[in-house]
């Protein structure tokens, strides 16, 4: 499960950051609020990566999705991008898990 869930907070990494390039061009953002928005999530995106595999970092995971989500308040992009996150957030701890008993099947 901890590769898949990096992976996945990784790729949020990527989309995020160049979502943030597009929504600087919008004229009803500002390009400090866009960054903020857009610079947080990246960066807890990928501090989460190193935490994943500790108690309750797949809580934290959650608890991040759940922020990008609320940050569509701001940028009403990340309404969009959050929900989508979330259900990729969902499919790599569920299938992750299944993985990881697979492998502890076969050892």
């Amino acid at each position: 499960m901890r590769t898949l869930c990096a992976s996945t907070l990784i790729g949020e990494f990527f989309v995020i950051g160049f979502a943030g390039l597009v929504a600087m061009k919008s004229d009803d953002l500002s390009v400090a609020t866009v960054w903020t928005v857009c610079g947080i999530g990246m960066l807890l995106s990928v501090l989460l990566c190193g935490m994943i595999s500790r108690p309750g970092g797949v809580q934290l995971g959650w608890a991040l999705q759940i922020a990008l989500i609320a940050s569509g308040f701001v940028v009403p992009t990340m309404f969009f991008l959050g929900a989508v996150f979330a259900a990729l957030w969902w499919a790599s701890v569920h299938y992750g898990r299944k993985i990881d008993e697979a492998k502890a099947s076969w050892a």
